[in-house]
């Protein structure tokens, strides 16, 4: 199951919101409220989805700038990488675009009860990034 979130434009430059990016102790403001007993790391973060599971993430890879990719650490309900690529704003280098995309591995009675939360965190992840920037 892939999922697309929503772009976003973050007004900052590519290299800034990578480096922001870059430290799991920055995520905790990006998430969705059902997201609760949040624990981080630079490089891992562990947290819980109401009334669904434990998780904890790390990085897969961090590509210079333009993306990061994070995957589940030990045991896990459900496989799964968040993919977040940002791209410059060609016309105005201190704006970056964002995507955040999920790629699932689930059958299908599973990617049915899935789709609606990796939608909401993939959208809530870009939409709260931009709101960080606006805010300064």
């Amino acid at each position: 199951m892939k999922i697309d979130g929503k772009k976003a434009v973050v007004s900052a430059s590519q290299n800034k919101v990578f480096q922001f990016l870059s430290d799991f102790n920055n995520y905790e403001k990006l998430m969705p409220e059902q997201i609760v007993n949040w624990q981080s790391e630079k490089e891992t973060c562990s947290f819980t989805i109401k009334g669904m599971a434990d998780l904890k993430l790390k990085f897969a890879r961090k590509e210079a700038s333009h993306l990061l990719e994070l995957v589940p650490e030990g045991k896990t309900p459900v496989k799964f990488s968040l993919l977040v690529n940002l791209e410059p704003d060609t016309l105005n280098e201190q704006k970056t675009m964002v995507n955040v995309h999920v790629d699932a591995d689930l059958n299908p009675m599973l990617a049915m009860i899935a789709k609606r939360p990796f939608e909401n965190l993939a959208n809530t992840i870009s939409e709260e990034l931009h709101n960080v920037f606006e805010k300064g």
